[in-house]
């Protein structure tokens, strides 16, 4: 027998955290407005957020994720939102990502003592960050501009990150836009970092949208539903950024950053650009490349920039700037 149509609540799967339940929730204020029903907040625990080691030893590679993608795939949840820069590249078969919606601020920040930006800290100041790539390429930046910064790894939430920083404990902190703006704390940035100074993360202020790839008419009815969030111009971007991370065989937590951005005439668009570096994380060494080309049209054609420009970096020996690579 076909399924009934269901117009009950649907169940929207999230983590915990303020900036996942921030960010969850105005998601689903989408999925009313496109669906007419409501939506509730399933709130799951992942590894990542219960574990205290570092992320980088972890192996950062969907350990914010696996918790929700079962919660999916058993049916405790319809569907769950995540920061897509979590996503390993891979997609698993039985579940698809229904939307990528518009792209917040794809840029890190720097949150300071006495509204110090970045190249006012004073020399030896302390910067804690939990990425080896916000790392290297402060690190980079200091060494050919003179600055003399410590980078010290730390974990936390953003209040945990950002009240190291009022007792005293560190002189800056870095965090991204995109989780300061949707929880409402902008203004409590020092310091935008320029893509030229730290390249984000591939997929960085992007969220994905992911549900069953099921063959069942109400899996259908939500796909088609989820799908008109979807931004093409943000999911042909996060997908040339997250084809270079693949291809360059590196994990979540590897030092690179990638960055996808549509070049405009005006209101006509011409080109995509993609950037990529990979580096050391004291910053000594870096592999850093561009290519610009038409806006890709199609996954595969998003999915061959990143390979190019990867293929590019690793023949420049960005392999052996990575640690361990993913496998």
């Amino acid at each position: 027998m076909p399924d009934k149509p269901d117009r009950g609540a649907l169940r929207l799967g999230t983590r915990r955290s303020k900036l996942a339940l921030a960010q969850a929730g105005q998601v689903a204020d989408a999925v009313r407005q496109v669906t007419g029903r409501p939506v509730e907040l399933v709130e799951i625990t992942t590894y990542g957020d219960t574990s205290r080691e570092h992320l980088a030893q972890i192996g950062g590679t969907g350990v914010f994720v696996t918790a929700l993608r079962d919660a999916v795939l058993s049916g405790q949840v319809d569907f769950a939102v995540h920061s897509l820069k979590d996503l390993p590249t891979t997609q698993p078969e039985d579940l698809v990502l229904a939307a990528v919606p518009v792209r917040e601020d794809p840029r890190d920040v720097i949150v300071a003592r006495d509204a110090l930006k970045l190249t006012d800290l004073p020399r030896g100041a302390r910067i804690g960050t939990g990425s080896p790539r916000r790392m290297a390429q402060l690190n980079a930046y200091a060494r050919s501009h003179g600055l003399d910064i410590e980078t010290v790894p730390i974990r936390g939430n953003v209040d945990t990150r950002i009240g190291y920083v009022r007792d005293g404990r560190f002189d800056a902190v870095v965090l991204a836009a995109a989780g300061l703006n949707r929880i409402g704390r902008r203004d409590e940035v020092t310091d935008f970092l320029s893509v030229d100074t730290v390249l984000p993360a591939p997929g960085q202020g992007a969220l994905a949208i992911e549900c069953r790839a099921g063959n069942t008419a109400r899996d259908a009815d939500l796909i088609a539903a989820l799908g008109e969030l979807d931004d093409p111009f943000t999911r042909v971007a996060v997908t040339a950024e997250r084809s270079l991370l693949a291809a360059l065989e590196a994990g979540c937590s590897a030092p690179v950053g990638a960055l996808a951005d549509i070049l405009a005439d005006g209101q006509i668009v011409k080109e995509m650009r993609l950037r990529g570096v990979v580096g050391t994380t004291d910053g000594s060494r870096m592999v850093q490349l561009s290519t610009t080309g038409s806006v890709p049209q199609t996954y595969d054609q998003a999915m061959a920039l990143g390979r190019e420009l990867a293929t590019e970096m690793l023949a420049q020996g960005a392999a052996g700037l990575m640690g361990e690579r993913a496998h």
